[in-house]
This record gives C-alpha cells, sequence and structure tokens, in this order.
C-alpha cells in the first residue's frame, strides 16, 4: 500500500501540531496549513521528516474562501512535486480561533469571522478538494464540547460547531458513492495556546473545568492527537457519520 497522505488545517501549533505528529508516526505523510505562523510550520515539517516521513507547509487563511482556489492548485503541486501522486487520502479540517463573547454583546464582525473560519472555510474548502480526494479517503471535522454542554460566553462558536456537526452527516451521506467517510471529533477542554491559553494558564478555570470532567482533569494536545490518529486508522474505517466527543467526560 502506498504511503497515506493527510492534510491537517491549522497544523503548526495547538491539536493541529499534535495530530499531525501523532499521524505522521503511523507513517501518513502530512500537508500541513499555517495561517502566519510560518516558521513553526516549518519546524513541524522539520520534525516529521527527521522521522523518516515527507511533509509540507503551505499558508491558508481558512476564513478567506477566494483563497482556496489557489491553494487547491498549490496541494496539486506539491502532492506530485514531494510524493509523486495526484490526490491524497485524509483531510482534518481543523484550523481554528477562539471566540468569547456574551450573547448580548458579540457583534456581527465578531460572528461573520467565526462563521467563516469554523463553518463556511470548512464547508468551501473540503468541497474544493474534493477532486484531489482519493476514493475511499477519510474526512475528519472538528467540533468542541461546547455544542453539548454550554459555557457563557461561547454560543457563537458553539453555534458554527454545532452546523459543522450536522454538515459531517450530510456530507457522509452524499460522499459515501465515492466510499469516503465523514465523522467529526468534539474536543473538551484541552491545555494549549488557543483562546489566549485560558484553560493553559488561568488556574481557576483550569481547575473548575477539571473539577467538572469524570477523569479529574482537563486535557491535553497528547489526548486529542492520538483519538485524531485513532480516527482515521484503517480498524476505524466503517465508523461513519459519527460525533466522537474526547473529553475525559466532562459535564456528564
Amino acid at each position: 500500500m502506498s504511503e497515506r497522505i493527510a492534510i491537517v488545517t491549522g497544523g503548526s501549533r495547538g491539536l493541529g501540531k499534535n495530530a499531525a505528529l501523532k499521524l505522521a508516526a503511523d507513517g501518513t505523510g502530512i500537508i500541513l496549513t499555517y495561517n502566519s505562523s510560518q516558521n513553526e510550520a516549518l519546524d513541524v515539517v522539520r520534525e516529521i521528516e527527521a522521522n523518516g516521513v515527507k511533509a509540507a507547509a503551505l499558508q491558508l487563511n481558512v476564513g478567506d474562501i477566494s483563497a482556496f482556489e489557489r491553494f487547491a492548485q498549490q496541494v496539486q503541486e506539491t502532492l506530485g512535486s514531494v510524493w509523486q501522486r495526484h490526490t491524497f487520502d485524509y483531510l482534518l479540517n481543523n484550523a481554528g480561533t477562539g471566540l468569547y463573547a456574551p450573547f448580548a454583546d458579540t457583534t456581527e464582525a465578531q460572528f461573520d469571522d467565526a462563521m467563516n473560519v469554523h463553518f463556511k472555510g470548512p464547508f468551501f474548502l473540503t468541497q474544493r478538494l474534493l477532486p484531489l480526494m482519493e476514493d475511499g479517503g477519510r474526512i475528519l471535522n472538528v467540533s468542541s464540547g461546547l455544542a453539548r454542554f454550554t459555557q457563557p460566553g461561547s454560543g457563537a462558536y458553539a453555534a458554527m460547531k454545532g452546523a459543522m456537526e450536522v454538515l459531517t452527516r450530510y456530507q457522509a451521506k452524499e460522499l459515501g458513492a465515492r466510499g469516503i467517510s465523514v465523522n467529526i471529533i468534539a474536543p473538551g477542554a484541552i491545555e494549549t495556546d488557543f483562546g489566549g491559553g485560558r484553560v493553559r494558564d488561568n488556574a481557576q478555570i483550569n481547575q473548575h473545568l477539571a473539577s467538572q470532567t469524570a477523569l479529574g482533569r482537563v486535557g491535553l494536545p497528547d489526548d486529542i492527537g492520538d483519538a485524531v490518529a485513532a480516527l482515521l486508522s484503517d480498524r476505524l474505517g466503517w465508523m461513519n457519520a459519527q460525533r466522537i466527543e474526547v473529553s475525559g467526560g466532562m459535564f456528564l
């Protein structure tokens, strides 16, 4: 079997970086995207290559739909030059930004930014990349535990993630004819720099969330990266159209 190739959006840092490294550890080639952190992205590429796996980094703002045509061309060129292939196997729609604002105070600009990054962007990026995806490929979208439980100030963000959960089922239904499965992972609270590092750096927030988690702590990047690698493994190839929450059992 030829080397599998995954596109990981937002792969230069946080959960995307961890997922890229975990997938690469299983021998999967990686095309990771970054918005502005080129040096960090290239560091991830070098770390993957040091372990004998091919990787590349491409710039992409997932909230800028007008950039997708050029990005798809770059993906095609990269597949040919690095892997001598025309297709890739896995797409992880991971890139995202935090938005913490009460419903009553959320501005239209904040809403539009969140919509573009967390829903409209993944919708049309996936659509544009479909011609380059191998039949029998896998798509893994990213939601949040916040689409199930509520934390004040996350209404707009969580609503976009809820939309992605519905879209996942429709994608699975409509792409099944090509053998493409589509699932969505919903992380709980994780210690990363996401949202300004709130969970990682604010001891009060960290302790509160840990106290509401069955396993007694908040998540670490490895918890999610390992889950992503497992969900994209051949052993779970028959799983389709599912929401998988990986939160340690938050707010049960």
